[in-house]
């Protein structure tokens, strides 16, 4: 029957198509579409595509409320705040493709330029860019993910592969550092570059080696747990090859303010719209920054406390409000204290419109605040000896605090006030191993707070750092268990079903909230 009505249905179109045809494939051509691969158009897409994919999802609602850094009073958005709606976590999956031409598809987008490059012997300079940003989208989706598709994935225009095996983590893993290592070494000064097609560093071939190097630093990192003399390998061939250490080679991505939405932050834009948008009323998911960040902030002294929060304080007639960022008024909402709107709402903490919520403000994809911190633990392992740990978590606290100038006169933190942190709070470099492994990881929760949520949810799966108290609302989906894995979406099993669970039976036969990556022990 289902070979009947395949032939009932073809049958009229091969006639339509063999009589039908005079000027049609002309009408089918969109005039303003490119026909061919522009390589540098293509990567700029794939930049913007890949930081900004599923952000209000994946590390907004999901992650920054599960390491609690965000809370929320209602149960929709609540993937991370209430360990709920694991469609939250899918989201990320559009990397690979989707509906959103804006955040989505940045792996195929990708798979095209290094397609085109790798044609053109000059064009050696755009691979190597190409290559390391690929392995930067795809260190993402790994750690979120686990095993995933990787080796015959964003195929299906050039191979008809839509059918993708998922490759398993450690072998992901392997391949990201032999192409980090390939792609480095293959850089020639004199050789173009994607220029201003780069939006991160204009075609600097120094500034992107230090990137890939940093990139392999953070990865070498993330074995420490599973295989630790590979990790130290990796680690010091990293710090070998040289890694961001000055503000001036932080990687970033500018934006501007607008009437052209895709130019905004996204960060911003994102927290604007799904709550922030009207001060001193309900937000549109009932979020507020959580009650573990606050605390934390005010009880270390931390001037970021300032510049990352406010309370918004209404006029003598209620008809306007000021957004304040005195210390005594913070306070964060507590993680899942509530399923309604609380009676003291607006009293507690949100993000600071002059830093956090403004459109202009630059996306920080990789910080020597960062880069500092991972020296740090190196030498607390035993790995680096240039600078001692302690001087090393010094400079990431220096360069964590001075990094919100970049978003404006709003986010300047003075010398002193630096000064005076690091003396309430110093290094405990007499401290045990897991003293210092604790205070650097706890760092690191602050330093990267909005910018690489993804990052930070990384970090506290391999180290445990921060400690966070988790929740237990009623009907969660983890038992009262911190979220360790974002979902892979349903419809893989339909599309790609035998790969699929193949590969969740690989990782214990699960794919839910609570279930674990490799590196995560």
């Amino acid at each position: 029957m289902k070979n009947l009505l395949k032939l009932f249905y073809f049958f009229p179109l091969v006639l339509l198509s063999t009589s039908c045809d005079h000027g049609f494939e002309e009408m089918n051509v969109n005039p303003n579409a490119s026909v061919t691969v522009v390589p540098g158009y293509l990567f700029t897409r794939a930049q913007l595509a890949a930081v900004s994919n599923n952000f209000t999802g994946g590390a907004y609602h999901t992650i920054a409320g599960a390491m609690q850094h965000f809370s929320t009073y209602k149960e929709v958005p609540a993937a991370g705040d209430k360990y709920f709606n694991y469609t939250q976590s899918t989201g990320n999956w559009g990397m690979y493709g989707g509906t959103d031409l804006a955040t989505q598809g940045a792996v195929i987008d990708i798979e095209q330029v290094i397609d085109a490059v790798s044609k053109v012997p000059a064009d050696i300079n755009k691979l190597s860019t190409a290559r390391i940003w690929r392995v930067y989208m795809y260190h993402r989706l790994t750690d979120l993910y686990g095993d995933i598709p990787y080796t015959e994935a964003g195929k299906g225009l050039k191979e008809k592969n839509y059918t993708p095996v998922y490759d398993e983590q450690p072998a992901i893993y392997a391949d990201m550092f032999k192409e980090l290592e390939q792609a480095i070494a293959a850089f020639d000064p004199a050789q173009p570059t994607f220029g201003t097609s780069d939006l991160m560093y204009n075609g600097n071939i120094d500034k992107w080696k230090k990137f890939g190097y940093s990139l392999m630093l953070r990865l070498g990192m993330r074995l420490t747990e599973v295989d630790a003399a590979l990790a130290k390998t990796w680690v010091q061939k990293a710090i070998t090859g040289g890694v961001i250490q000055d503000d001036a080679d932080i990687a970033s991505i500018a934006y501007v303010d607008g009437s052209i939405t895709a130019s905004r932050n996204f960060i911003a834009s994102g927290l604007m719209s799904a709550d922030y948008i009207t001060p001193g009323g309900d937000n549109v998911e009932g979020g507020k920054l959580a009650k573990t960040l606050i605390d934390h902030l005010k009880a270390t002294q931390d001037p970021r406390l300032n510049v990352i929060s406010i309370v918004w304080i209404p006029s003598a007639d209620g008809k306007t409000f000021t957004a304040d960022t005195t210390t005594s008024l913070q306070k964060g909402m507590p993680n899942a204290a509530f399923n309604s709107l609380p009676a003291d709402f607006n009293s507690y903490s949100e993000p600071n419109p002059n830093t956090v919520l403004k459109y202009s403000a630059p996306l920080l994809v990789f910080t020597n605040a960062e880069v500092h911190l991972l020296l740090a633990e190196a030498a607390v392992r035993g790995w680096y000896s240039t600078h001692s740990a302690e001087e090393s978590y010094q400079n990431a606290v220096r360069a964590g605090m001075k990094q919100w100038a970049l978003f404006g006169n709003g986010g300047v933190i003075s010398e002193n006030k630096i000064n005076a942190y690091l003396k309430v709070n110093p290094y405990k470099a007499k401290g045990t191993v897991s003293d210092q492994l604790e205070q650097i990881g706890t760092q690191k929760w602050v330093a990267l707070f909005l910018e690489d949520e993804y990052e930070i949810f990384s970090n506290w799966r391999r180290t445990g750092f921060p400690k966070l108290t988790p929740t237990n609302y009623p009907g969660n989906l983890t038992g009262g268990k911190i979220p360790t894995r974002f979902q892979i979406p349903d419809s893989e099993g339909t599309y790609n079903e035998a790969n699929f669970i193949a590969a969740r039976t690989r990782q214990g036969g699960t794919n839910n909230l609570s279930s674990l990556v490799w590196w995560d022990k």
